[in-house]
C-alpha cells in the first residue's frame, strides 16, 4: 500500500510541474497574426526578421536603429461624460524611442493601418532598409505582430526585441515617459 501511495504522490508531483515547464517554453511561431491573448508566451523567432536580446538591442540603439514601442493606449471610456476631464495613463518607454500605440493588434482598422504606414514612412524617410526595432513588454505579442506587419509591407531590416521595456529596465538602461506620435 505504501508503494501505491508513493507512486500516486510522485505522479501528482510530475503533473503539477507540467504547466510550469510548458510556460517556460516559447510559443510556436504562427503563420498569421496573433489576434487575442496578447500577454502570453511569445515565439523565439520572427520569419524574415531578426530577434535580439537586451545586449544586442542596446548595441542597435547606440548604432542609430529606430526603436518603435507598440504598447497599446487606453481610449477615453465611452461612457465618460464629455465634461469630465480624462487623462490617459502615463507610459514609460525606452528613452529616445517612438511610441506608435495600437499598431500591434492582430487586425488593424483602416485608421491605425494608415497611422502605422505613415509613421514608418516618416521615420525611415522612405528607406525600406532602415533598421527598425519593434518592442513592447516581455511576453507581448503586439510587438511581434507589428514587426511581422513591417516585414510584409516590404521593410527589410526588421528586428524584434521581445524583452522590450522590461528587459531594458532590468539592464538599468534609460527609460522615460513618452507620448504617442502624432
Amino acid at each position: 500500500m505504501q508503494l501505491k501511495t508513493l507512486l500516486a504522490a510522485l505522479a501528482a508531483a510530475v503533473l503539477l510541474c507540467v504547466p510550469v515547464l510548458a510556460a517556460d517554453r516559447p510559443a510556436a511561431e504562427p503563420d498569421d497574426y496573433r489576434t487575442g491573448e496578447y500577454r502570453a508566451p511569445v515565439p523565439a523567432t520572427l520569419k524574415g526578421g531578426k530577434v535580439v536580446d537586451t545586449e544586442a538591442a542596446e548595441a542597435m540603439f547606440k548604432a542609430g536603429a529606430i526603436f518603435i514601442d507598440v504598447f497599446p493606449q487606453a481610449p477615453r471610456p465611452a461612457n465618460l461624460p464629455k465634461s469630465t476631464v480624462w487623462r490617459a495613463p502615463k507610459h514609460e518607454s525606452i528613452k529616445g524611442s517612438v511610441w506608435l500605440p495600437n499598431v500591434g493588434y492582430g487586425v488593424l482598422n483602416a485608421d491605425f493601418e494608415k497611422y502605422f504606414r505613415e509613421h514608418l514612412a516618416k521615420l525611415t524617410g522612405g528607406d525600406m532598409a532602415k533598421p527598425l526595432v519593434f518592442f513592447c513588454l516581455r511576453d507581448c505579442w503586439m510587438s511581434w505582430n507589428a514587426a511581422k506587419r513591417a516585414l510584409e509591407w516590404g521593410h527589410t531590416e526588421v528586428t524584434w526585441f521581445p524583452d522590450g521595456v522590461d528587459g531594458w529596465k532590468e539592464w538599468s538602461l534609460e527609460v522615460d515617459q513618452v507620448k504617442p506620435a502624432k
